[in-house]
């Protein structure tokens, strides 16, 4: 799955959450006057009662579709996040990235929030982040308790962003344990 598929699910959802098709919420997007991306974002989070990553996602893809390419620009920052995400030395960690986001989608409804080096996976609270750390590297932060570390599934000390990692350095790396282990975080934050 790429990019273009978690957003398509995204937008699904929204128009579930919000019993409104596509069609409506970009009217409402157009019809509220605003231009400049975070202000559009906090009217739909505000008009919509959506969360920070839906309304991002809803306002990108209605500024990015107008064809308007100052708009496109100013809600994607210049591009697509992910290309921002795994650029130059990166470039070859995106399919890993791809990998982790097919095996998440068969889930259910989340919320993707993209921030500036990762995207962050929110259902009711935070589940799991992915994104470049190294060159080399791939990380996968999880939320979940009651689960022992291992050699691969690095416990985090308490009170930061998660409170497991795991590095991945390969598509193959995208395993039944690792997909478990994200259910797990996926479950509990919902």
């Amino acid at each position: 799955m790429n990019i273009d598929k978690a957003i398509e699910s995204q937008l699904r959802n929204i128009e579930k959450r919000t019993g409104k098709t596509l069609a409506e919420l970009e009217r409402i997007v157009r019809a509220s006057g605003l231009t400049k991306h975070g202000e559009l974002r906090a009217r739909m989070m505000s008009e919509l009662g959506l969360g920070h990553g839906d309304a991002n996602t809803l306002v990108h893809v209605v500024l990015k579709s107008s064809g308007d390419a100052q708009a496109a620009a100013a809600a994607a920052g210049g591009e697509d996040i992910l290309d921002t995400i795994y650029a130059g030395a990166k470039a070859a960690l995106r399919p890993i990235h791809e990998q982790v986001m097919a095996a998440i989608a068969p889930f259910g409804p989340f919320e993707i929030a993209p921030k500036k080096s990762y995207l962050s996976l929110r259902r009711k609270k935070q589940f799991a982040m992915v994104g470049p750390t190294t060159n080399t590297r791939v990380e996968v932060g999880l939320n979940m308790k009651g689960v022992p570390g291992t050699e691969r599934l690095l416990e985090l000390p308490a009170g930061g962003m998660c409170s497991y990692k795991v590095k991945l350095t390969d598509p193959g790396d995208v395993d039944a344990e690792l997909v478990a282990w994200i259910r797990k975080a996926y479950d509990a934050a919902g």
